[in-house]
């Protein structure tokens, strides 16, 4: 492969070839390369970015890179690190905003809400999505980062929010950073004790989401409480 993006013939270089093909004719390493721009001495960009997928073994798990990690990288920097994190999370939002004001009214469009953005998180993170009578979005926070726990987790901050703000229902979500989206023992009990608080404040708890990854070796990337029958 020639060293320099320059020495590829001009109709073959990443930019010229998404202006004619469109970026979905592009490869995952060519579309890096682009936000890359110049590579070093004898690695140019697009090498740059077959290297780094390599190196991180696929493009999810560099997607999921610390930016300030990513910039320790070879013929990178912060500059380059920089635009690399932010055409990810351009991503991640856009996905989110394609689902956000249809109704929740499925684990999976939890799932398709807030999984590509809980995916790329290094630590755990709690969140709450209030829902209107209709079940669409009137608002998501995050709650607790770090480990999540019985302890951390209480009930008595998740039914804060849906009283301040009125919700009709409320789901939560977390996110188990080791890919395996299989609840805990502490995650079944806050669940429970979650269901039995709704129903004394007569507010619908939704589900509880969990957000793994995807792996060949199970169904789906997430684990839903009311598809499982707990709640």
């Amino acid at each position: 492969m020639a060293h320099r993006i320059l020495d590829i013939p001009a109709d073959e270089r990443p930019r010229e070839r998404l202006l004619r093909l469109g970026p979905s004719a592009l490869s995952d390493a060519e579309l890096i390369a682009l936000f890359i721009n110049t590579g070093v001495k004898g690695e140019n960009a697009l090498q740059v970015a077959q290297r780094l997928i390599q190196e991180h073994r696929s493009l999810r798990s560099l997607s999921r890179l610390d930016p300030g990690l990513l910039a320790t990288s070879r013929a990178l920097g912060p500059a380059k690190a920089a635009l690399i994190a932010a055409a990810f999370e351009l991503g991640r939002r856009a996905e989110a905003e394609t689902v956000k004001d249809e109704p929740m009214h499925s684990p999976e469009m939890i799932y398709r809400f807030i999984g590509p953005q809980m995916q790329q998180l290094p630590h755990e993170s709690f969140r709450i999505l209030l829902l209107n009578t209709k079940l669409c979005l009137l608002r998501q926070e995050e709650l607790f980062r770090g480990s999540v726990n019985e302890t951390v987790a209480h009930p008595r901050e998740i039914f804060a929010k849906v009283l301040t703000h009125s919700a009709f229902a409320f789901a939560v979500a977390h996110n188990h950073p080791s890919g395996d989206p299989r609840p805990s023992d502490a995650d079944v009990r806050l669940t429970r004790r979650l269901k039995e608080g709704a129903a004394i404040l007569r507010v619908e708890f939704f589900d509880h989401v969990i957000v793994g990854l995807p792996s060949p070796d199970r169904p789906l990337p997430y684990f839903s409480f009311r598809e499982s029958g707990i709640i």
